[in-house]
């Protein structure tokens, strides 16, 4: 099974496809994500990429991570599972 990989401080103008094929430099690349508003459908700057081995994830992190790409400077490590949201009281929710 592979990682799946964050990928912060993207280019607002980065696709999906150009996102997957820097990362195919390092290994199969199952997915690659990138966050937009829901709203705006504007990119959020950042994005997942899952790659299909545990060794090219390590390689695209080693690799990437700090580096330039599209006139910014990547993060990329290796993703935490996401946390549900709390329910917040004042949001809809009453007592």
């Amino acid at each position: 099974m592979g990682k799946k990989l964050y990928v912060g401080n993207l280019s607002f103008s980065t696709s999906e496809q150009s996102l997957q094929d820097k990362f195919a430099e390092f290994g199969e690349v199952e997915s690659a994500k990138i966050i937009t508003d829901r709203d705006s459908g504007r990119s959020k700057g950042f994005g997942f990429v899952e790659m299909a081995t545990d060794e090219a994830a390590e390689s695209a992190i080693s690799a990437l991570n700090g580096t330039e790409f599209e006139g910014r400077t990547l993060t990329v490590n290796e993703a935490r599972p996401m946390v549900p949201r709390s329910e917040r009281p004042g949001f809809g929710h009453r007592r």
